[in-house]
């Protein structure tokens, strides 16, 4: 009975302590719109689309909340980076489009077709994109691997959380159970494994000028 449940225990250690590490990183870079510093770039993080290609609850929020921060004067551009590996899956375009239906120009926003994951996104942000400064936009229970992978990536990032609606509580349960594997992947990728997505030649945002 006890190799059980010093099993179990080594397994909690292995998902909790992660989690907790990436939580208390984050504890004091998580900032409202309001209190949000001039940072020229904001990463918006795709989560998911709808059968008929529109974003999710939770990805309108994340725009609106981006557009918050753009109209407010906080940021220059808006970073849209998500999934688009199939030809009628385009998360980018769709938060581009609701973007611009919210009044932002379309010149102030960029598109990251290839950010299939928050370490994806992270790291094509600074090596393809060249941005060294951002504000980073999801919700709260992303924010903490979010900022933690984009810190230690070299994106100098702060994180402003779009929790503008209560959503469901099984979505939320899922959603907690799930940071916790992908935030042991996110602290293996970036202390260990250090793999490299897909790249491509670089598109700075601001060429001539320091982000």
């Amino acid at each position: 009975m006890s190799i059980i449940i010093t099993s179990v225990l080594i397994v909690i250690a292995v998902f909790a302590i992660p989690r907790l590490i990436t939580a208390v990183y984050a504890w004091q870079r998580v900032i409202s719109v309001e209190n949000a510093p001039n940072r020229r770039i904001a990463i918006v993080f795709g989560a998911g689309l709808m059968r008929d290609g529109s974003p999710t609850a939770v990805l309108r929020d994340r725009v609106v909340t981006a557009t918050r921060l753009y109209f407010d004067g906080k940021v220059e551009k808006l970073l849209m980076s998500g999934d688009n590996s199939e030809i009628f899956y385009n998360e980018p375009g769709a938060m581009k489009d609701y973007a611009i239906s919210l009044g932002v120009p379309e010149e102030d926003i960029v598109l990251d077709y290839a950010g299939r994951r928050t370490y994806d996104t992270c790291y094509r942000a600074r090596d393809i994109f060249g941005v060294r400064e951002a504000i980073l936009v999801t919700q709260g229970f992303h924010l903490p691997r979010a900022l933690y992978t984009c810190n230690k990536l070299g994106v100098s990032a702060v994180g402003v959380p779009a929790d503008l609606q209560r959503y469901l509580r099984r979505a939320r349960l899922f959603w907690g159970l799930r940071e916790l594997p992908a935030t042991v992947r996110a602290v293996w990728e970036v202390h260990v494994s250090r793999p490299q997505p897909i790249l491509g030649n670089p598109e700075p945002i601001f060429p001539t000028k320091a982000q």
